[in-house]
């Protein structure tokens, strides 16, 4: 379990953030917490990875707030989140769905990054989706039959015991040496708030959902940012996703790996927008 308790730090990080907090709790889901950065431009829902509560993804959203409606999710088990007992890609996609119902947002696009794009390629999946485009950064490309993640689940704890412990931004740098400051100091503050056990349950459906057929499945516009550096997707990989979508725009971060965005941050933004146009442009045509 998380041992997180909110702080005047922490409070301050989310006041700098201009975002609004909203809880959302439908029917006998987990209570979420979701960033609502506001404004009149088109919807986006963003979904970050594993080990990312909303408030370490602020920087991306951020980026997008000037043209598009924000809205960035902590998924259950992270940020101030309720943790829930079950973490399969249902259950997030379910936690997805309900959240736009509950808010009345119209038809958003997607943007996830890692674990969270594999949630807004399953939640676009869907016979009965709804979403008006997908963007989707590095997803793992692990599943039945196909190569384990790279990283192993033991480092993953050992970084949560260091954040239950009390981490210093020193300690985040040595697992995360090229990340800006402030990113590292966003993730010795806020990575205590992730549910170890949903840490644990997410890792292991890496394993057991097959990205590949929720890939294929998606028809509305969707593009696909990789890292070119990145151990997560392989060349190969690559190749299996274009064979998969082949309508897809697919666009490579240079000089990133798996943390597209805290390792590129210019390039990756400047990719990101890039595909929010297309999706953008393809939704209206």
């Amino acid at each position: 379990m998380s041992a997180f308790r909110m702080t005047p730090e922490h409070e301050a990080d989310l006041d700098s953030t201009g975002a609004r907090r909203v809880y959302v709790e439908v029917d006998e889901r987990p209570r979420l917490n979701v960033l609502d950065y506001g404004g009149t431009g088109s919807p986006v829902v963003t979904l970050p990875g594993i080990t990312t509560p909303a408030m370490s993804f602020d920087f991306v959203a951020q980026a997008m707030r000037a043209d598009h409606r924000v809205l960035s999710l902590d998924i259950r088990g992270r940020g101030l989140s309720d943790a829930g007992t079950s973490w399969t890609l249902d259950d997030y996609a379910d936690d997805l769905e309900a959240l736009v119902r509950h808010l009345n947002v119209d038809r958003p696009v997607l943007v996830g990054h890692s674990m969270g794009a594999r949630i807004a390629a399953h939640a676009a999946a869907r016979p009965d989706s709804d979403y008006r485009g997908v963007i989707i950064a590095d997803p793992p490309l692990t599943g039945p039959g196909r190569d384990v993640y790279p990283t192993p689940l033991s480092v993953f704890e050992a970084q949560l015991e260091e954040a239950y412990a009390g981490t210093t931004t020193d300690d985040v740098a040595r697992w995360w040496p090229r990340w800006p400051r402030r990113e590292q100091e966003m993730r010795a503050r806020w990575l205590a708030s992730c549910d170890l056990e949903a840490i644990r349950g997410s890792y292991h459906a890496f394993d057991e959902d097959d990205f590949l057929v929720d890939w294929a499945r998606v028809t509305v516009p969707a593009v696909f940012m990789y890292g070119d550096e990145s151990p997560v997707v392989t060349a190969s990989g690559l190749q299996d996703c274009r064979a998969a979508n082949p309508e897809a725009t697919y666009l490579g971060v240079p000089g990133a790996g798996h943390m597209v965005f805290w390792d590129n941050y210019d390039a990756a933004i400047g990719l990101l927008e890039q595909a929010l146009s297309i999706v953008d442009d393809s939704s209206t045509a």
